[in-house]
C-alpha cells in the first residue's frame, strides 16, 4: 500500500511540489519556533563588557588569518570537555560575535576559555615559532604579525559596523576607537582613563607583545587571546564550576 502511495506521489508533478512544501516547512518550524522564546532561553548577562578597538581588531586578525578553521570556541556540556577546558560554553557569551566563531574541528584545542590562561610572552612566543613552546604542535608559524604595523584609522568603521548588527557600542566609543586601541597597548599614555572609562576598570591595558614602540598585529591578536572567555563571569555562575574565573599565570 505505502510502495503504490510513493508511486502515485511521484507520477503527480503538483502532488509531489507539495509533499516537498509540506516537509520543508515542517523542517523548517522545528529551527524557528524556538527562535520565539531566545528571551527566555539565552542566560543574562549584567556584566558583559564589550570588545575593546584592540580586542575587535585582533578578532579580525583571528579571522583573516583562519584560526577558526582548527580552532573552536564552543565547549560543549560532556564531562570530558568541561574538564579539559572549564565551564561549558553559554549562549550570552557569543551575543556580541559577529560572526561567531563557534567552530565544529580541533586541530588544535578549544579557545573559548584560553584568556589568561598562558602570559602575553607564552603566546607570542607560541605564534612566532609555535614549536618551541609545543612541540607536537603543526600549527603554522605567524612571526610576521610582530613586524607588522596594526592599522587603526579603519577602526572607528569596524565598530560602527558592529553596531548596525546590534553591538551597543556608543558614540564615543566609534569616535575614539583608535585612540582607544594605541592607549590599550601603551599604559603610559594619556589615553588609558580613556579606555578605562569606556570599556570598564577589567580592561587589560599593556604591552601585549612587550614592546612599546610600535602597534603591532601581534599586540591586536595576543589582546583577543586574553580576552576569550573572559568578557564574563556568566559561565561560572550557577554551574558546577569554580564561583569566580581561574587566576591568570604570571
Amino acid at each position: 500500500m505505502s510502495e503504490f502511495f510513493h508511486r502515485k506521489l511521484e507520477r503527480s508533478a503538483i502532488g509531489f511540489v507539495l509533499a516537498i512544501i509540506a516537509a520543508a516547512s515542517v523542517g523548517g518550524i522545528v529551527e524557528i519556533a524556538p527562535l520565539f522564546t531566545i528571551d527566555e532561553t539565552v542566560e543574562a548577562a549584567p556584566d558583559m563588557r564589550l570588545y575593546t578597538p584592540l580586542e575587535l581588531a585582533g578578532r579580525n586578525i583571528y579571522v583573516r588569518e583562519g584560526c577558526y578553521a582548527c580552532h573552536s570556541q564552543m565547549i560543549r556540556t560532556l564531562r570530558d570537555e568541561v574538564d579539559r577546558y572549564g565551564p561549558y560554553s553559554l549562549a550570552v557569551e557569543s551575543k556580541n560575535d559577529h560572526p561567531m566563531l563557534w567552530g565544529s574541528k580541533r586541530t588544535g584545542p578549544d579557545l573559548a576559555r584560553v584568556g589568561d590562561k598562558y602570559g602575553d610572552a607564552w603566546h607570542v612566543a607560541h605564534l612566532t615559532y609555535p614549536r618551541d613552546v609545543v612541540p607536537e604542535s603543526n600549527m603554522p608559524a605567524y612571526r610576521w604579525l610582530a613586524r607588522t604595523e596594526l592599522r587603526i584609522d579603519d577602526l572607528s568603521e569596524h565598530l560602527a559596523a558592529q553596531r548596525m548588527v546590534g553591538v551597543p557600542y556608543t558614540d564615543e566609543m566609534v569616535k575614539d576607537a583608535r585612540a582607544d586601541a594605541y592607549a590599550q597597548a601603551n599604559p603610559d599614555t594619556d589615553g588609558v582613563p580613556g579606555v578605562m572609562q569606556r570599556y570598564g576598570d577589567e580592561t587589560q591595558v599593556r604591552a601585549f607583545d612587550g614592546v612599546t614602540s610600535q602597534l603591532t598585529e601581534m599586540d591586536a591578536l595576543v589582546a583577543y587571546l586574553q580576552i576569550l572567555g573572559r568578557l564574563t563571569d556568566a559561565a561560572h555562575k550557577n554551574t558546577a564550576a569554580p564561583e569566580t574565573s581561574p587566576q591568570p599565570l604570571d
